[in-house]
């Protein structure tokens, strides 16, 4: 279980566990792979935690210096996450950290892409990323206009989120699709 994965010796340990599963189980809720076109294979869901993270992220870079050392600790188990799916797969020890540098790649360019989109609110900007990177090469991807929605709307959320959420590892993501 991913839960095995968080072995450094902080005390925050509970938190990012409790942090982590919440934005986990936001990635994974059914309506967004049922209803906002994010397709349903092993990077659709990389992609999908990848941008939830991507919010989580942008919501603690102004957070107090717990609040930043618990998104350090996720950034850390996410990467720990993707390398333990990487094995299961069935991809070879000497194969992994040559996979890793893409994947993170992968991350931190939708990091960068996504940001100026959610800085300027463009809902038409952020659907051409989604689109870009969900749908790599498909030539008639959805638009992936209701994905943009939920995110903008999610950010609003946890911009709105007390720092007290942040630090004690209860930052919510809201349900899609209500």
């Amino acid at each position: 279980m991913i839960f095995g994965l968080f072995k450094k010796k902080s005390g925050n340990i509970a938190i990012v566990k409790r942090q982590y599963a919440a934005l986990t189980a936001a990635a994974r809720q059914p309506f967004l792979y049922t209803d906002l076109d994010v397709p349903d294979t092993v990077m659709g869901r990389f992609e999908m935690l990848s941008a939830i993270l991507i919010l989580y992220f942008r919501r603690t870079r102004s957070s107090a210096r717990a609040g930043q050392e618990i998104a350090q600790e996720i950034v850390d188990a996410f990467f720990e996450d993707v390398d333990h799916s990487i094995r299961e797969l069935g991809v070879g020890d000497a194969s992994v950290p040559k996979k890793m540098k893409k994947l993170a790649g992968m991350f931190y360019g939708r990091l960068e892409s996504y940001a100026a989109a959610l800085e300027g609110r463009d809902a038409g900007a952020l659907a051409a990323a989604l689109r870009r990177n969900f749908h790599a090469d498909v030539e008639d991807a959805p638009s992936m206009r209701g994905l943009a929605s939920y995110l903008l709307a999610v950010e609003s959320v946890l911009s709105d989120t007390a720092e007290e959420a942040v630090e004690t590892g209860q930052l919510r993501i809201p349900p899609a699709g209500t």
